[in-house]
């Protein structure tokens, strides 16, 4: 009999990174009191894709998407072998489908 498949890990595209921070700098800001909870939903948001790659909705190809919890964002992803690879951390009313290129 085999086991479950060990926890795929998240890996962030450079520019979904650079996104990440780009919110939290403009928290630190604006609200910088929702700075750990951003951080926090996304954080909940990984441990969501990473132990469920397919249990958000699909997107478009391979790639879902996992909306946040508290905040009006969403990470775009794509399930690899052993890993999840976060292509966007981006917000649900500014400029969609440019992450398409990213995939």
């Amino acid at each position: 009999m085999v086991g479950p498949s060990p926890p795929a890990k998240a890996r962030f595209h450079p520019e979904a990174q650079a996104e990440y921070l780009e919110v939290i700098a403009y928290l630190g800001l604006h609200a910088p009191s929702a700075v750990e909870a951003f951080a926090a939903d996304v954080q909940e948001a990984v441990a969501f894709i990473e132990k469920f790659p397919e249990g958000a909705p699909v997107e478009r190809g391979s790639v879902r998407c996992k909306v946040l919890r508290r905040f009006p964002y969403e990470l775009y992803y794509s399930p690899e072998p052993g890993f999840v690879r976060v292509l966007a951390v981006a917000h649900q009313r500014r400029r969609p489908g440019y992450w398409v290129d990213r995939e």
